[in-house]
C-alpha cells in the first residue's frame, strides 16, 4: 500500500467511524490529526524506504521514533488506540496489517479538584462586575452549569434549548459516541441560566438553537469556554491552571465526599465503565486519610523516648 493508497482509505476510515462507529467529533478530529501525522512522518522517509518498508514496518518505526521524542505517554497510547482501530477496520476490507501493538502502560495520575469553598467562592462571593467579560451573567452561567452536572466542554457548548427542561431541571445530554444521558442542575442554576436567558442572551427563535452564544450570535468554541474557566482562576490563589475538566473532576468527587453511590456519579459523567469513576474514589480516600491524620488522638500523642 502506498502513500495515496493509504490517504484514500484513511477518507473511509474516518467515514466508517463517524456513520457506523458514531463515535463524538473529538474522536474523529485526534484520529484524523493522529494519521495526519503519520503520513507527514511516511513522507519524510528515504525514497527507497518508502517503496521496501510495508505499511506495517513504516507504522512500527513511526511509533518507535515518538518514545525517542519523549512524546507524553497519553498521546502515544492514543495513537496507539487509533492504529488498533485503524487495523480493524482494514480487516474488514480484506487488509491485514498483524501490527500486534501493545499500548504502553499509563502512569495513573488523581484528579486535581478545587475545594467547595473554592467553587462556593467563584459562584457566590465574587460579583457579576468584577468580572473582567462583556457577558458576566453568562460567563457564571457557564461555570455554574459545568459543576452543577458535571458535563464535559464539549457537551456543555452542543447544548441546545430543546435540550433543557426547565421544569424538571434536566438537560438531555450527547456525550462521547454520541451517547444519550439525563443530567441534573439545582435552583441555583435555574436561576442562572434564567437571568442570562433574560439578560444577556438574544431572543431564540428556534429551540434548536445552542444555549450558549458569543458576541456575534454563534454557538461558543470550547476554546471560548476553556478562556471563561480560567478567567475564574484569576480570583483564586492559584498557581495552577483551571479547565472545564477539572471543574468535572471537582463535582464527581464532592459527590462521592458527600456519600453518593459510584454508580450514580458513573451514569451522571457518562462513564462506559465503573473503572473510570472508580478513581474519584481514591482523591475522598485521600482526604479521609489526611482528615484521620489531623483528628486522631493517636497522631498527636509522641511516642515514649523510654520505650
Amino acid at each position: 500500500m502506498n502513500i495515496q493508497e493509504f490517504k484514500d482509505r484513511v477518507t473511509e476510515f474516518l467515514q466508517y467511524l463517524d456513520v457506523e462507529r458514531n463515535v463524538s467529533d473529538h474522536t474523529q478530529r485526534a484520529y484524523a490529526s493522529d494519521l495526519s501525522q503519520f503520513v507527514e512522518f511516511w513522507n519524510k522517509l528515504r525514497p527507497i524506504e518508502q517503496q521496501e518498508l510495508s505499511l506495517r514496518q513504516v507504522i512500527e518505526r513511526y511509533l518507535v521514533s515518538l518514545f525517542h521524542k519523549k512524546i507524553d505517554k497519553s498521546s502515544i497510547a492514543r495513537k496507539f488506540s487509533c492504529f488498533k482501530s485503524f487495523e480493524r477496520f482494514l480487516r474488514t476490507q480484506g487488509i491485514i496489517l498483524n501490527l500486534k501493538l501493545t499500548r504502553p502502560r499509563l502512569d495513573k495520575k488523581l484528579p486535581i479538584f478545587l475545594s467547595v469553598d473554592e467553587i462556593f467562592y467563584l459562584l457566590d462571593t465574587l460579583k457579576d462586575g468584577e468580572l473582567p467579560t462583556r457577558r458576566p451573567i453568562r460567563d457564571k452561567t457557564i461555570f455554574e452549569l459545568l459543576y452543577a452536572t458535571g458535563i464535559r466542554c464539549s457537551e456543555l457548548v452542543t447544548i441546545k434549548m430543546s435540550d433543557i427542561d426547565m421544569t424538571n431541571k434536566t438537560i438531555r445530554i450527547y456525550g462521547k459516541g454520541k451517547k444519550e444521558r439525563i443530567v441534573l442542575f439545582g435552583q441555583k442554576a435555574l436561576e442562572k441560566i434564567d437571568s442570562y436567558l433574560e439578560k444577556e442572551r438574544p431572543a431564540y427563535h428556534s429551540l434548536d438553537e445552542r444555549l450558549f452564544l458569543n458576541f456575534r450570535a454563534e454557538p461558543l468554541t470550547t476554546r471560548t469556554v476553556q478562556r471563561v474557566v480560567e478567567m475564574f482562576r484569576t480570583f483564586l490563589k492559584l498557581e495552577r491552571s483551571i479547565t472545564p475538566h477539572k471543574i468535572r473532576h471537582s463535582f464527581a468527587t464532592h459527590l462521592l465526599n458527600q456519600g453518593t453511590d459510584l454508580r450514580l456519579v458513573q451514569e451522571l459523567l457518562g462513564h462506559k465503565t465503573l473503572a473510570s469513576t472508580e478513581r474519584y474514589t481514591h482523591v475522598s480516600l485521600e482526604d479521609l486519610a489526611r482528615l484521620c491524620q489531623t483528628i486522631n488522638p493517636l497522631s498527636k500523642v509522641k511516642p515514649d523516648e523510654n520505650s
